[in-house]
């Protein structure tokens, strides 16, 4: 499940993640205790009840333990990933507090058992980054040029997007475009496309849809460049993950493929 600028998964764990690194920060926790990473094969595990992980840190993770568990990707250069970088000094594999484990896994594995529904799963994952941030909530875009620029961006996303491009639909200068959209949302507007562009293959494949199908409809060049991307961006292909679905919340597609299994979580 995916938003504008970070994303969630949660069900039962995904085992052994050999040492990796990506963009995005991590935050991750299990239902239980016990949940281990280590930053290089070199290294003995730590065991934690909770991890943020800051952006391009190598770092494994052993979920052998724990029957279920939470990651949560969160852009670096959102307001959150830059609060969550400032308040915890983040720099290696950092412990989260052992009370804000506490209230995320409650909030989130009571939301995914009892509601289980994409919408209330995102609001509960935006709520632990709330507290872990101390309040610092995501930009509110309200400006009318940047409302049109974004519906725009997204009639058009499987087609190639410029700066220049969506500046002119909107009647700016790119470089009066480039600070307000930063701005308004938060984001530059290349990794906000990006993001845009993995929400849309998140829904096509929760929806069944084959890999090269979803990574043509929301703008890849192809399986390879989407799976090349969301390496570089998470640290795993798109295609490690057991899409269930849709959960209710979601556009549903007729297809023989989809599965009533809960998400593979990985890190």
């Amino acid at each position: 499940m995916s938003w504008n600028g970070g994303c969630l998964f949660i069900g039962r764990a995904g085992g052994l993640i050999p040492v990796h690194a990506h963009y995005a920060i991590q935050v991750a926790f299990g239902s239980e205790r016990g949940i281990r990473f280590r930053a290089s094969e070199r290294e003995e595990w730590s065991e934690y009840g909770g991890v943020i992980i800051p952006s391009r840190q190598p770092h494994a993770m052993d979920a052998t333990v724990v029957p279920q568990n939470v990651v949560i990707f969160v852009e670096p250069e959102t307001h959150e990933g830059r609060a969550l970088t400032e308040l915890y000094s983040l720099s290696g594999i950092m412990s989260m507090p052992n009370d804000a484990v506490t209230k995320a896994a409650a909030l989130l594995f009571s939301v995914y058992r009892d509601q289980r529904t994409a919408p209330a799963l995102i609001d509960a994952a935006r709520q632990v980054i709330r507290e872990l941030t101390h309040g610092v909530d995501p930009s509110v875009v309200s400006d009318e040029r940047i409302l049109r620029a974004t519906a725009y961006i997204q009639r058009h996303l499987s087609e190639p997007l410029t700066l220049e491009q969506v500046a002119r639909e909107v009647f700016l200068s790119p470089s009066r475009f480039r600070h307000l959209f930063v701005e308004q949302t938060g984001l530059a507007l290349r990794p906000y496309i990006l993001w845009r562009r993995f929400l849309r293959v998140w829904e096509l494949l929760m929806a069944g849809e084959s890999l090269s199908s979803a990574a043509h409809t929301a703008g890849f060049a192809d399986a390879a460049h989407l799976t090349r991307t969301s390496r570089r961006m998470f640290g795993f292909p798109p295609s490690a993950m057991l899409m269930a679905g849709p959960l209710p919340g979601q556009q549903p597609r007729e297809s023989p493929n989809a599965k009533s299994q809960p998400l593979r979580s990985t890190g």
